[in-house]
């Protein structure tokens, strides 16, 4: 994708197709979110974005560095 093909979205910023897959991108080229569905993806960054920007509820969010996941599969 060429500079002059981007559309961002909330002057902030602009979601391609991958692979299948939707995937967003700041203007200073921090990759942030993927999803299914270009709708998808538009939310999910705009979620995504006001949460980095005004705190994220203590009650409701959590962060896992681990990444394993625990039962049996």
């Amino acid at each position: 994708m060429s500079d002059s093909d981007i559309v961002y979205i909330d002057d902030c910023f602009y979601i391609e197709d991958k692979y299948g897959l939707w995937m967003s991108t700041l203007k200073n080229g921090e990759k942030l979110v993927t999803s299914l569905s270009k709708q998808m993806c538009i939310d999910h960054t705009r979620f995504y974005l006001k949460g980095r920007q005004e705190g994220w509820d203590e009650e409701q969010s959590r962060v896992v560095n681990d990444g394993v996941v625990g039962g049996k599969l």
